[in-house]
């Protein structure tokens, strides 16, 4: 069986190449596998009372953004539900995006990466954001990137 990875932010254009993307793996019988990555949190130096503890301050923000990449990934979820696939997700926490990205799709077997264009912090042209640009440079996986 065919794995594919879903490398998404949440941002509506990444929502819409789900759609695409899942259809496609449907035509496959693919499996799917949903991604979204979460930069690490890094605290501040420590400013007395100023601010919780440390440990305390970075479990409360590590709950919220996993509690956020967990909604964004019930879309994709939701999405191979429909289309009757068998779908995993994964959330990650790596301050280098694109290289969780290849990392998770090498540790998971995937035949293919299939991204958006470009996501929250991408242009709306034709050329590719950012992180989809930097994991076309160093992977060796197939990459499809839909706009």
């Amino acid at each position: 069986m065919y794995k594919i990875l879903f490398p998404t932010d949440g941002s509506d254009h990444s929502q819409k190449v789900v759609k695409q993307g899942v259809a496609f793996a449907k035509a496959l019988s693919a499996q799917v596998i949903g991604l979204h990555v979460i930069p690490a949190f890094h605290m501040p130096r420590d400013e007395g009372d100023l601010l919780p503890t440390s440990a305390a301050l970075k479990e409360r923000v590590d709950e919220q953004h996993t509690a956020k990449a967990r909604q964004i990934l019930a879309s994709v979820e939701k999405e191979a539900k429909g289309a009757g696939i068998e779908c995993e997700c994964v959330v990650a926490i790596n301050d280098t995006i694109y290289e969780e990205i290849i990392d998770t799709a090498e540790k998971k077997n995937c035949d293919l990466i299939i991204m958006a264009s470009h996501g929250h912090a991408g242009m709306t042209g034709m050329l590719p954001g950012s992180e989809t640009a930097k994991v076309l440079t160093h992977t060796k996986l197939p990459v499809l990137v839909l706009r």
